[in-house]
């Protein structure tokens, strides 16, 4: 990778033998990296500064992984996060979610998953941040960029990055059924949770935030047994 364009990585780890570790083999690789030891100095360092991603381990000092990335997140700092914990569980995944995490590592970990991950999520991140910024549909609009949105009756949104992320995936097949299997390619690169329900869930999300009444939704249409096909303009039901 050429040093004047390497990404930036913001690496949060109390333990400085691991963190040193993890730093040497991300910096053999390309990257440039920056480390935090507490919840307290990550969340300054960035703030104030642009990283790629953060690496954030779970269990730390002054305020935990969970609760720094929630706090970066109402700061509007949407730097894709990767956990890394000793807390392997679906539960646990899936609070790492619900703090604005974009992917969750279980310690132990083989060196070659971590880079492949890190790998992966940067070429996410590429791909989001090159397409469209303003999605209008049915009296919504969301930022693609500030993950800002407006729904229908003028409340406010902020979106978490994985409910842009999927949004845009079915922004981009405007009309077309997305296969479950599909959305966790390009938003995960690889299936990290127990089964593709993880992806009803956050449509359940959308509906929420969008829809006039989630229990008729008019854009997010479920295509029974396959995934979801993404309107523009309000459409009948006829799967859901």
């Amino acid at each position: 990778m050429n040093q004047l364009n390497a990404h930036r990585i913001l690496i949060v780890e109390d333990e400085e033998h691991l963190a040193d570790g993890i730093r040497e083999n991300l910096q053999a690789k390309g990257y440039e990296i920056s480390i935090a030891y507490d919840g307290q100095e990550a969340f300054k360092i960035a703030t104030k500064e642009s990283f790629d991603l953060i690496l954030m381990d779970v269990m730390i000092p002054k305020m935990d992984g969970l609760q720094t990335c929630e706090e970066l997140r109402k700061n509007g700092t949407q730097t894709p996060v990767l956990f890394l914990t000793v807390k392997g569980d679906p539960e646990d995944r899936i609070r790492g979610l619900e703090a604005g995490g974009d992917d969750y590592l279980a310690k132990p970990f083989h060196l070659k998953e971590l880079l492949l991950r890190v790998a992966a999520i940067l070429r996410r991140a590429n791909w989001y941040n090159q397409t469209k910024v303003i999605l209008n549909f049915g009296g919504n609009e969301v930022d693609f960029q500030t993950y800002h949105a407006r729904s229908w009756d003028d409340a406010v949104h902020l979106l978490t990055h994985k409910e842009a992320m999927i949004l845009k995936v079915l922004a981009e097949q405007v009309g077309k059924i997305v296969p479950r299997e599909d959305i966790l390619d390009k938003v995960w690169g690889y299936e990290v949770f127990p089964s593709t329900r993880t992806i009803d869930n956050f449509i359940v999300r959308l509906r929420k935030r969008f829809e006039k009444n989630v229990e008729v939704p008019e854009h997010f249409h479920t295509v029974r047994g396959v995934g979801y096909r993404f309107t523009e303009q309000p459409e009948i039901p006829q799967n859901d």
